[in-house]
This record gives C-alpha cells, structure tokens and sequence, in this order.
C-alpha cells in the first residue's frame, strides 16, 4: 500500500510505485477530473500540483509523489457541492471553456502560478502556462488568470 496526501487527504492505495500518478488518481482512486491527453507531458490535461508546484502527472511515478502534498481539481472546488474556487468562476465569467478537455490541467498550472505569483505579467502567464488548448481560448485564458488574480487579491486584502 501506498500512502498519498491528495486534496488534503490522507489516502491509502494499493499500485505499483511506478505506475504513473494519473492512472493512480484515475484508476485507483476515482478522481477522474484530471485528464489523459497525449502521454508525454506535452499538452498539460493532467496537470495537477505536487507542493503546489505544477506537474504532469501522466509521466510521474506514484512512488515519487509520496509524502508530498497532491492537488487535484476535485480540491480546488466546485465538487461535491463546494462553492467554485476564484479561478473557476473567472473561467465561467471570461467563457473560457468550449470543449472543455483541457480545463482542469489548465486550472490547475494556473493555481500554481497565482499561488508562486499572485499577480503575474502576461510574460509570466505565457512562460508558466504551457498547457494546450485545441479549441484555442488563450486570450480568454490570460483575461481569466488576470481576472483571477485580482479577485484573490481582494480576498487577501
């Protein structure tokens, strides 16, 4: 058995520890939020954060994420009845999502942005948000993360 902090939760499961992360949150824990996409790490629709930094997790082994905190989009709200995180509800209000696929990853690299920058440049988006977008929402997606970002500010404030 392996023990995983994800979402804040103390979580046991029985995997190889060098199957990949995604197939362990997909597969072995339900938390199907996070994407599969191309395989690779190149398009970012299984970003989750791993100590709040962003990772692909379809070419992480579990057995390299133990002890370390893993968020998911499941965590960052909207689930269950949770009210929508910030960044959600500016991607509600700036219509980012068309298709959809790509949203949680994307969601996901932009927390760990806001969370190492809370107020980044379009140069800092566009350096940290490398996830792809088939449907081609990135001018939504930048006026999202801005949005965002001031919103948590306020918050914070």
């Amino acid at each position: 058995m392996l023990n995983l902090q994800i979402n804040g939760a103390a979580l046991a499961v029985d995997a190889a520890p060098d199957t990949p992360l995604l197939w362990v949150l997909r597969d072995h824990l339900n938390l199907v939020g996070t994407k599969f996409g191309c395989g690779v790490a190149a398009c970012g629709a299984c970003t989750v954060t791993v100590d709040g930094a962003a990772m692909r997790s379809c070419v992480v082994p579990v057995s390299a994420v133990i002890g370390k905190k893993i968020g998911t989009i499941e965590g960052l709200g909207g689930h269950e009845g949770a009210p929508l995180h910030a960044l959600q509800q500016a991607w509600v209000a700036n219509s980012v999502p068309q298709c959809g696929y790509c949203q949680s990853g994307m969601l996901m690299a932009t927390s760990a942005l806001l969370a190492a920058k809370p107020a980044p440049t379009d140069a800092d988006i566009d350096a940290a948000i490398t996830n792809i977008c088939r449907c081609g929402t990135y001018q939504r997606i930048r006026s999202a993360i801005h949005a965002a970002a001031k919103q948590l500010a306020g918050v914070t404030a």
